[in-house]
């Protein structure tokens, strides 16, 4: 069962956190978490997908401006796993955002188009969202 959770006029700026707590499903594909102005804008499009034809488990981020995307940003490391609950912290640093995955591990990944106040976030896919703060 997926979930989509989409939020309007939110205003994270840098120095601002997203925490997400949630549970990864038995059988998930994938999920996103996206920050930015709307759908067709987006400073960061998070994509953990658990199989994918080129490289099994996968992390992408990438950005979307004016409805085309950029280039993808392949971490081959992704220690998610289906069925596990997960915390997931983001972090807007002004040029750049900075993911904390579950183990630890950091994703970053360039704030491309400089967007200094985030005013959407969509999270959806086979995540089950249990906790959701910006702090």
């Amino acid at each position: 069962m997926s979930m989509q959770l989409e939020l309007k006029n939110v205003n994270l700026r840098a120095g601002d956190q997203l925490k997400v707590k949630g549970l990864i499903l038995h059988d998930a594909e994938r999920f996103q978490i996206d920050l930015g102005c709307c759908a067709d804008d987006l400073a960061l499009h998070f994509n953990p997908r658990f199989h994918d034809d080129a490289d099994g488990a996968v992390l992408v981020c990438n950005s979307k401006t004016a409805g085309c995307w950029g280039d993808e940003k392949r971490e081959i490391q992704n220690p998610m796993q289906r069925g596990t609950d997960v915390k997931i912290e983001l972090k807007l640093c002004g040029d750049v955002f900075e993911v904390e995955l579950p183990d630890g591990q950091e994703v970053q990944f360039p704030n491309r188009d400089n967007m200094d106040i985030i005013s959407y976030v969509k999270i959806a896919g086979d995540f089950k969202l249990t906790s959701f703060k910006i702090c």
